[in-house]
């Protein structure tokens, strides 16, 4: 059985019991049994309250233990301190899911957090899922189950379609419902998980992913607290063709509170998540029109894997526009073969053929023209989608023939994503949507929502990747390395740093040097100082043996000076790399995601312009040759300007290796930082100048 079945009492029950049922259908434990009795639910409803014989005319029950038989699903509407007997004798019943909307617990204070804890150990021991507490709770429309308190209802009931919503906010979720109601959009499924004591937001994305009524997910999140069964979710929705459109609030960044290491003062944990779900081809919305352009565009289930988009148009300001976002986005728009562009040229000669194509308002003059463009677009320019922008015409005496043509044309040429950008009333625009058409009256929405399903096409169609290297048993030390320790162990995993010795004297280090050959960089070296170059613990260029003698007594008097209790266990000398370009590569453990890997090139590009990528680890050297090349920085290893290419390949390898050490190394393992990491000309390999272990307790 799914790891998500168990859910499906809470979320599709056949008998549901209300604790704290009221007689009036405004109050909170009255509206749920108002709503399912207003909709129909074809199951068995029982009012719980000691005080009522009857509860909107419904016979009601003193005590749970009184009830006829064990419901599916019990919601909670009492106070705060009798809700912990509620959910014992709903145990003692047998009842196996709680949608508990009581609040006053973990989002008040640490009593009430205790409280809440207790709450859930005692749903676990009777195997009773509990959702909530301080939630919204769940309703169903094709099902008539309405285990909520929403004042949403009060101005409509939901449009019955294929998109499910899972909010962590119960206020935010109803929002997104009612806005896709006043759109005619169909959302009629929304869970909302509250304090998420028990059943989180992942699972509830895991089982609208294996809900055969639902194509598309919806997601509002506020924090992710657990990684496995939201991993599994994803897992389960891209296995299963359905896309998922999240919007992740929250911003921060862990910063002061994360490791000392540099990676970890980057890698926020919204940085973290918005990388899980790149990994999965989740999208991000960035406001909630956005989501429901994407999630309504996506229940056509047409996901190009290599999309392209070909724009006819009535206005050629329009398509400037269009052609503006399109290349914002990436999404390809190739021009129209020459000679189709030289054949539509003879019939409107001050037409733009090339794409987008401007058929200007002569198609509204000659409505035949429509289908000869459109034909013309769809069929020799081989389009995976198609937007039209015809704006006010859609409002015209001529639309119903023009639309007639436009129909004919997607009959005849099915499997290709057909969007409008049209001005009509609201029954217009279901007409049009009935007619197989996607619309939307802001062009620019219409191009992002296009992309989006290309993302989703490739997501869906990526290969498995490539296993992660084996590296091996990774035993860490007990305490924090010194750097000439920490490339030890990395050398074992087959991370290559560049020739160095560990050096107590100034006699060895002279002999170090003259053997590595001038110029060479010493180092303090000391498992105390993690970052050395913050208190002058590196110095470069050094040329000549007296430098060297000069220099170690430098660091030596710098180290004492700054790290007075620090242990110096002598300097490291190392061969000074010349021509590489620098990267930094690092691993920082999320407490929610484990093991996150980090790529960047070195510089301002990581210190400024964070232009750095994050993958959850183990990964191929294929996925790291695909971060590699993501960042904006790509350009500078692949040889823009003149310079040599990088050796990507021995870097892939490189940062593969470090994603499984990660791994292999445990709980223990805080972070690594390799900076700089110097990838070296194409066929000369990858090498860390500079390695820091950060070990945990």
């Amino acid at each position: 059985m799914s790891i998500f079945a168990g859910l499906t009492p809470l979320l599709a029950p056949k008998s549901v019991a209300v604790l704290g049922a009221s007689s009036d259908p405004t109050r909170i434990g009255g509206r749920p049994l108002a709503y399912m009795l207003q909709q129909k639910f074809p199951g068995t409803l029982y009012p719980v309250n000691p005080n009522r014989a009857e509860v909107q005319g419904l016979k009601a029950y003193p005590t749970v233990a009184a009830l006829p038989e064990v419901p599916d699903v019990a919601i909670v509407a009492v106070p705060s301190e009798l809700a912990p007997q509620a959910v014992k004798d709903l145990g003692e019943k047998g009842c196996k899911a709680v949608v508990m909307f009581t609040a006053g617990f973990a989002e008040v204070d640490d009593a009430g957090a205790a409280v809440q804890a207790s709450m859930v150990a005692t749903a676990r021991s009777y195997q009773m899922r509990l959702l909530g507490p301080n939630c919204l709770g769940v309703f169903d429309a094709r099902r008539s189950y309405y285990a909520t308190f929403s004042s949403s209802f009060d101005s409509g009931w939901p449009v019955l379609g294929r998109i499910g919503i899972a909010s962590q906010s119960g206020a935010y979720g109803t929002h997104l419902y009612t806005l896709a109601r006043n759109r005619h959009i169909g959302a009629s499924l929304c869970v909302m998980t509250g304090n998420e004591a028990d059943v989180t937001v992942g699972e509830c994305i895991g089982w609208l992913a294996e809900n055969p009524e639902v194509d598309v997910i919806a997601v509002y999140a506020e924090g992710i607290r657990e990684s496995a069964t939201l991993i599994a979710a994803f897992e389960t929705a891209r296995a299963a063709r359905k896309p998922i459109v999240m919007q992740k609030v929250g911003r921060s960044e862990l910063g002061g509170k994360a490791a000392k290491s540099h990676t970890a003062s980057i890698a926020g944990d919204d940085a973290v998540t918005e990388a899980v779900m790149r990994e999965f081809g989740v999208y991000r919305a960035r406001n909630s029109e956005e989501m429901l352009d994407i999630a309504h565009t996506a229940t056509r289930k047409i996901y190009p894997v290599k999309n392209t988009l070909g724009v006819i148009t009535v206005s050629g300001g329009a398509g400037v526009l269009i052609s503006d976002v399109a290349d914002g986005l990436g999404l390809a728009m190739p021009e129209m073969p020459q000679d189709s562009q030289d054949r539509l040229r003879t019939l409107v000669p001050f037409c733009g053929p090339r794409n987008p194509v401007d058929a200007t308002a002569q198609v509204s003059n000659n409505i035949e023209l429509v289908k000869t463009f459109v034909d013309a677009m769809v069929v020799e320019g081989g389009y995976q989608s198609v937007l039209g922008f015809f704006s006010m015409t859609a409002s015209s005496r001529r639309w119903p023939g023009i639309k007639e043509r436009l129909n004919q044309t997607k009959a005849e040429n099915p499997g290709r994503l057909y969007a409008l950008s049209v001005i009509v009333p609201l029954e217009g625009r279901d007409e049009l949507e009935a007619d197989g058409w996607v619309v939307h009256e802001d062009p620019t929405r219409a191009v992002t929502a296009i992309d989006a399903m290309g993302r989703f096409g490739e997501a869906f169609a990526a290969p498995k990747g490539l296993p992660a290297p084996s590296v091996g048993i990774v035993t860490l030390p007990e305490a924090t390395p010194s750097e000439a320790e920490a490339k030890r162990l990395l050398a074992s995993a087959g991370i290559a740093s560049a020739p160095e010795a560990a050096c107590p004297t100034v006699d060895a280090a002279v002999a170090a040097a003259e053997k590595f050959g001038f110029p060479v960089v010493l180092k303090i070296l000391s498992p105390d100082i993690l970052h050395k170059s913050e208190i002058g613990g590196v110095l470069l260029d050094v040329a000549s043996a007296d430098a060297v003698r000069a220099g170690f007594g430098t660091l030596l008097e710098r180290a004492k000076a700054a790290a007075p209790k620090a242990r110096i266990e002598g300097v490291l000398v190392a061969k000074q790399l010349k021509g590489g370009t620098e990267c930094i590569l690092g691993i920082h453990r999320d407490p929610v995601f484990g093991p996150m890997a980090m790529f960047g090139l070195g510089g301002i590009f990581v210190e400024i312009l964070k232009d750095v990528v994050f993958r959850r680890c183990p990964f191929g050297p294929d996925v790291a040759e695909e971060m590699i090349l993501s960042i904006k920085g790509a350009p500078l290893l692949q040889g823009a300007r003149g310079r040599p290419k990088a050796d990507i390949k021995a870097l892939a390898d490189m940062l593969s290796r470090l994603s499984a050490f990660a791994v292999a190394a445990g709980g223990r393992l805080q972070s690594i930082d390799l900076n700089p990491v110097f990838a070296m000309p194409e066929g000369q390999g990858a090498f860390a100048a500079d390695a820091v272990i950060e070990v945990g307790g």
